[in-house]
């Protein structure tokens, strides 16, 4: 659902050089499973790994910022073959200001996505706000976009879609599928 005009939010993720993530509640379904030996599953939408792929593909950097520590998270984001991995962090701010430096790039070039109150800070700063359908309540009254799709079922995708349409690349991933 869009929280802003159509227009505005197509400009907005038109400027996106990095889609940044918090996990818990949106690259997962927010679940968490212990088996019995006590070591954390964590369960990922495939979908949603395509798109950070194709993200990576038309050169958005993505960075994964968790306040949680994951076996299971560091494994599926090497398979994505996703570099800017911090977990376990206490302060989400200071890592994405020294991600932004590092990449050379400003708050209106970041789209942020998450769930929970911990992610407010970020969706402050960041240029494009995002948060998942099945988000904690209120939380869409700081988002720009709120997706149709819940965390860690497709909301993901949905973004990585919705930015690569605004930079007039969809089709042209998706042509390579149809004409490979």
């Amino acid at each position: 659902m869009v929280h802003i005009d159509k227009e505005l939010l197509m400009t907005k993720a038109g400027n996106i050089r990095l889609l940044a993530l918090d996990v818990d509640g949106v690259l997962t379904d927010g679940s968490i499973v212990y088996n019995s030996q006590g070591d954390q599953v964590q369960s990922f939408y495939v979908h949603d790994g395509l798109g950070l792929k194709l993200l990576g593909l038309a050169g958005i950097h993505i960075a994964i910022l968790s306040s949680r520590s994951s076996r299971a998270l560091a494994v599926r984001a090497e398979e994505l073959g996703i570099k800017l991995v911090y977990q376990g962090l206490p302060d989400k701010i200071e890592v994405y200001e020294r991600i932004k430096e590092n990449l050379g790039i400003e708050d209106k070039e970041v789209a942020y996505m998450g769930d929970d109150w911990v992610d407010l800070p970020l969706l402050q700063k960041a240029g494009l706000a995002i948060v998942v359908a099945d988000a904690a309540q209120s939380m869409e009254d700081y988002a720009d976009y709120v997706t149709q799709l819940p965390g860690g079922r497709g909301a993901v995708r949905e973004v990585c879609e919705l930015i690569l349409k605004a930079q007039n690349r969809r089709s042209e991933f998706l042509n390579h599928y149809l004409n490979p």
